[in-house]
């Protein structure tokens, strides 16, 4: 499938800025299923500093804003030629080892909660591929999907006890039960097409487990299934915070009020 994506972010500042940096993972992975064809960043009142590729294989850019400036538009567009693989990845790479997925985060950390589901999991009896999957219906069905009642430092635990949460909420779940299982257990950040839409709600999140024999795989918890060829993976990491879209600092007694459109769409491919 052949997807083409425009992601506007928008920051409006109360006061001039005096100094800012924001910390960009926008540009997607060539990873097993999924080829970039062509990709973009574009900045209204800010200018790119430098592009490196951090420990989880990450295209990240960090971008300085215009001093004085009271607002900055980011746009990135592209096109990604996308496969259906139920969700594997296959094998690891990364600069950090395998076994650093194995330890737990203060986002991803169990809590009494959690920690019941896990004693339940440990009991069950299947592969550890049907495990997962167990542990990812869990979830979703312990946990709601209900925007606006957690935000990006809400915790595992804090949202498991809430019983609602959204899809970054239902990776961290995931993600910290999975290890606590002793399964090497990451966090992604990317792109979803819905069927009945263009605008998107926003970028989505999804978990990856590694499999022995088949790799990392993936697990969208929020939707109830494996990633296909509708999803776009941009940046991984132990949690949130390593694959946050955009992070970043200012200076000048500002106050910043983001807006983000999604758009994601199929393009006819030509023979």
């Amino acid at each position: 499938m052949r997807l083409s994506i425009k992601h506007t972010t928008r920051y409006h500042f109360d006061n001039p800025v005096v100094h800012a940096l924001q910390r960009l993972r926008l540009t997607p992975k060539e990873t097993q299923g999924q080829e970039i064809l062509d990709w973009s960043m574009e900045y209204e009142n800010a200018r790119e500093e430098i592009t490196y590729e951090d420990q989880h294989h990450n295209t990240t850019t960090l971008v300085g804003v215009e001093p004085g400036t009271r607002e900055v538009t980011i746009t990135c567009s592209g096109r990604v030629d996308t496969h259906d693989h139920a969700g594997v990845i296959g094998r690891h790479s990364g600069h950090l080892p395998l076994w650093s997925f194995l330890s737990q985060t203060r986002l991803t950390r169990p809590g009494p909660g959690m920690k019941k589901l896990i004693d339940d999991l440990r009991k069950f009896e299947g592969t550890p591929l049907d495990r997962l999957h167990a542990l990812s219906q869990a979830t979703l069905e312990r946990v709601e999907y209900r925007i606006g009642t957690t935000d990006w430092n809400t915790t595992a635990e804090e949202s498991y006890a809430a019983r609602t949460g959204v899809c970054q909420d239902h990776a961290h779940i995931f993600i910290g039960a999975a290890r606590a299982l002793d399964v090497p257990a990451r966090y992604i950040s990317g792109y979803l097409m819905m069927n009945d839409r263009i605008d998107q709600e926003a970028t989505h999140a999804w978990a990856e487990a590694f499999v022995e024999g088949l790799g990392w795989v993936g697990f969208d918890i929020s939707n109830g299934i494996s990633p296909d060829e509708r999803y776009v993976r941009v940046a991984t990491g132990r949690d949130y915070r390593d694959a946050s879209p955009v992070t970043g600092i200012s200076f000048g007694n500002t106050t910043q009020v983001l807006e983000v459109d999604v758009q994601v769409e199929q393009q006819q491919i030509q023979q």
